[in-house]
């Protein structure tokens, strides 16, 4: 059956009129007459048989109805043009695939490895979004997630990768103008998404903390972990993510780890690797030996 959808010609005089709030600007914008312009909204009335515009003399403004149907409409062509601007930028004789991570995962343990995958499968171009909550895979247009277990995807299929252990750490100046290790008497960074993460890790860890919600909050473990390079306070952050500033003396963490209170990275598949595309299959099984290469 043949769809009932207007002509884009019609649909971008529209939302163009419908933006500039006038024909002549809007046959300005696409190089058109005004009485093209007209002609294409007139014919777009008359598909719909609603009136879009309300004309006053020689003036027009929106109808209400015109004013719903003009931001339906701009976010189709938003969205018409991405995806178009996105298939004309793949390889001709290659693949891609669309990832949706968790941000600090993603910039501080994936993407620095990125480069192996690349120099094994050179077809192969990776996207990246970030999602900080777990989310339906089918239909959301990515081909897989990188986050937490979570029972919201339950019927997806997942597959271990590593433990995100939280560990203390600070700038070793923050210690230097201390007295002593005692994690009360020095300022506590958290992470707003885990607000009671310090008392859940001072009563594992057996840590008396007279206050330990009190402190500066923040977004991400990235911006933790730059807070605390900055002497800022004691960051609960992910072992894995800050290997290179421990190696290199940039932090410290003289406090024991929080293996009580750790979770579980995963990848998300909507189907069993082995079914998977090809582009795909290849990411998963690269990002798993990387995963299992990472486990200490």
């Amino acid at each position: 059956m043949r769809r009932k959808i207007p002509s884009n010609t019609a649909l971008m005089a529209f939302e163009a009129a419908a933006r500039h709030g006038s024909f002549a600007r809007a046959a300005d914008e696409l190089s058109l007459t005004e009485g093209a312009i007209s002609r294409q909204i007139g014919r777009l009335e008359q598909f719909l048989g609603v009136a879009l515009f309300q004309r006053v003399g020689n003036r027009v403004r929106l109808a209400p109805s015109g004013a719903r149907y003009a931001v339906q409409v701009r976010e189709i062509l938003e969205r018409l043009e991405r995806d178009s601007l996105y298939l004309m930028g793949q390889p001709i004789d290659g693949a891609s695939i669309d990832i949706a991570a968790l941000p600090t995962f993603a910039s501080r343990w994936l993407i620095p490895r990125l480069k192996r995958f690349k120099d094994l499968h050179p077809h192969i171009t990776v996207h990246i979004a970030e999602r900080m909550e777990p989310f339906v895979l089918a239909g959301s247009g990515f081909d897989a997630a990188i986050h937490f277990e979570h029972p919201a995807w339950t019927g997806m299929h997942c597959h271990r990768l590593l433990e995100e252990i939280l560990v203390p750490v600070c700038s070793p100046a923050l210690l230097a103008t201390s007295a002593g290790l005692s994690l009360d008497a020095l300022p506590l960074l958290h992470r707003r998404q885990n607000p009671d993460a310090w008392q859940d890790y001072a009563q594992a860890a057996g840590i008396g903390l007279a206050n330990p919600a009190v402190g500066p909050r923040y977004d991400l473990h990235a911006m933790l972990i730059e807070a605390a390079l900055a002497g800022l306070g004691v960051a609960l952050v992910p072992r894995l993510y800050i290997e290179a500033e421990l190696r290199q003396g940039r932090l410290v963490a003289p406090w024991p780890d929080g293996h009580t209170i750790s979770k579980r990275f995963c990848l998300v598949l909507p189907e069993p690797v082995a079914l998977s595309a090809a582009a795909l299959q290849a990411f998963a099984q690269w990002l798993l030996e990387e995963a299992r290469a990472s486990r200490p």
